[in-house]
């Protein structure tokens, strides 16, 4: 079958998960992956918190989630605490950690305890791009 007579249903959806408590985040990413995500390259969800991010992982079983991108510093379950629980859900999906305080002591702890990187607001969007686009090709 060529890929032009794909129902959408039948391609692959590669999702990526966004968790962060500030409203104004999934408009600012719809903004900066709008043209991705109107071609369907990917689709993003959105959490508003951890356990909302665990429970969109736990949902997500059967869906090619390539990457989760959390906030550090979160009400309730904070990012560091969501990112051994993700990583036990989900080992083979990297999880990349977003902090508005890009410490080196943050950073270890980060990257100990199983991120793949430390991303420092305002978020650099060229060089996630390049971290979601490496994804997308291998999937």
């Amino acid at each position: 079958m060529l890929m032009t007579e794909a129902k959408p249903e039948q391609s692959v959806t590669l999702l990526i998960l966004v968790v962060d408590d500030e409203p104004d985040v999934e408009l600012l990413f719809r903004q900066h992956f709008r043209r991705d995500l109107r071609e369907c390259r990917f689709t993003m969800e959105f959490a508003q918190s951890g356990d909302m991010a665990l429970q969109r992982i736990t949902d997500a079983a059967g869906v090619s989630l390539i990457l989760i991108l959390s906030d550090i510093n979160m009400p309730g379950m904070t990012g560091l605490e969501l990112l051994p629980k993700a990583k036990a859900a989900r080992p083979d999906v990297p999880v990349i950690m977003i902090t508005a305080y890009g410490d080196a002591e943050t950073k270890r702890k980060a990257l100990e305890s199983g991120a793949e990187a430390l991303f420092t607001k305002p978020i650099d969007f060229g060089a996630l791009r390049s971290e979601i686009d490496t994804r997308v090709c291998a999937a």
